[in-house]
């Protein structure tokens, strides 16, 4: 009796970029729809905005670099720079500057690089940080949550705002929008109120940001879901969460009065999102293990230092930046040693 034998190589079907960054969109819907629930239409919009933008920009460059843009496209990655960009920018923040931030982004940070694989720094994270650098007002703008805003925006208010930025009739600027939790506790601290008054604001929740501690528990489900499917490990974010955590209940034991809660640092703003989506990007993150968690841990500690005495109160993606430049020396320090090398001779 014959019996058929498969020619090598015997090994399961390796994940392709395309089907990873799908798993990574699918994680990421969540808590897309949550920051839906809480802040409106303008986040979908500008997330369509910023896709489209994102996918004719990969095609321009790659069509003047004589390359056929369809591979490029296929693959995903740069619908998940759009998706990642969107949700780090304010919901209404208008189409020009969605469009410079995509074009820095693909263009810049990512193309000019040499595409795909090559680029140094997370996309999504640079065009975010040259927005709120370069126009910081725009970047701060943030509609007021749902639950406090006394009018919420419908589908066409939103569109006339981020298309030709006008407001419905009666509306003031001051009416939909408010600052950010960790702007409001930035400011409050600065202002040497304690955190017994600053937690009377109506933006505190059961202990983060009211609606933004929801946000950021579907982003925990959706990177849960990463762990669960293996398209990333839990090096970085368990790492990174961790020092994050430790930092903050150190502070806040020694002066609960005038550092906030932990939980408050990891449920306010982008950490979470940060932790499972953004710092573990395969190509800008240390890929050895120790270089994992390392890489992790000290964006953890980068991210309190810079909220806690920095300019910026949410500091993900300076942290995530700045690390990204660390992780070719992490990498080179924290090699595994080869086997049969090494080792004491018999």
């Amino acid at each position: 009796m014959k019996t058929f034998i498969a020619s090598s190589p015997h090994v399961a079907r390796v994940n392709r970029v395309d089907r990873i960054m799908l798993q990574v969109l699918l994680a990421l819907i969540p808590g897309v729809l949550a920051m839906t629930w809480y802040f409106g239409w303008g986040l979908l919009i500008n997330m369509g905005l910023a896709i489209v933008f994102a996918l004719l920009a990969e095609s321009a460059v790659l069509l003047a670099r004589g390359r056929s843009p369809l591979p490029a496209i296929g693959d995903l990655s740069a619908v998940v720079t759009a998706v990642l960009f969107a949700i780090s920018v304010p919901p209404i923040l208008p189409w020009w500057l969605t469009l410079l931030g995509i074009l820095f982004a693909i263009v810049l940070v990512k193309q000019l690089y040499g595409g795909m694989g090559y680029n140094p720094f997370n996309p999504a994270m640079a065009a975010y940080v040259f927005l709120l650098v370069s126009y910081p007002v725009a970047m701060t703008n943030w509609l007021t949550p749902s639950m406090l805003a006394e009018h919420h925006l419908s589908f066409m208010e939103s569109l006339r705002i981020i298309l030709d930025g006008s407001l419905p009739q009666g509306l003031t600027w001051d009416a939909i929008t408010s600052a950010t939790p960790l702007d409001e506790m930035r400011g409050k601290l600065d202002q040497n109120l304690t955190l017994d008054q600053i937690r009377q604001s109506p933006l505190w929740g059961n202990f983060g940001g009211r609606g933004w501690e929801w946000i950021a528990a579907w982003f925990l489900l959706g990177g849960l879901y990463l762990l669960w499917r293996r398209i990333i490990t839990w090096h970085i974010p368990v790492s990174m969460l961790a020092s994050l955590l430790v930092c903050a209940t150190l502070f806040w034991t020694l002066d609960p009065q005038t550092h906030p809660f932990p939980a408050f640092h990891l449920f306010s703003g982008a950490a979470i999102l940060g932790a499972f989506f953004i710092a573990t990007d395969p190509v800008t993150a240390s890929t050895t293990q120790r270089g994992q968690i390392i890489f992790g841990a000290t964006i953890g500690v980068l991210v309190y230092v810079i909220r806690t005495w920095g300019g910026y109160p949410d500091a993900v993606a300076f942290a995530v930046l700045l690390m990204n430049i660390a992780a070719p020396m992490i990498d080179h320090y924290t090699q595994p040693r080869v086997f049969g090398h090494g080792g004491k001779g018999i």
